[in-house]
């Protein structure tokens, strides 16, 4: 088995979370994350849009776009 080499964000996070005794604490931060790594993607949509690389015409053939295995019967 091999060992886990942890980097120093993963190393904060551990620590952080060693805090958390209740569950409300646990979800406390959980949500924390939730909110900080969503607003990182609406920024970095934000600058994609603004760049032109991302456009109304993606926003349309990504919703058109089959992206399921079919199923076997």
């Amino acid at each position: 088995m091999e060992a886990a080499v942890f980097n120093p964000t993963q190393i904060h996070l551990l620590k952080m979370f060693s805090y958390a005794k209740t569950d409300a604490a646990f979800e406390e931060i959980k949500k924390a994350l939730s909110l900080y790594f969503a607003k990182r993607v609406s920024d970095d949509m934000d600058a994609l849009w603004d760049s032109g690389e991302w456009s109304q015409e993606k926003n349309e053939a990504v919703l058109d776009e089959h992206l399921r295995t079919p199923y076997k019967q």
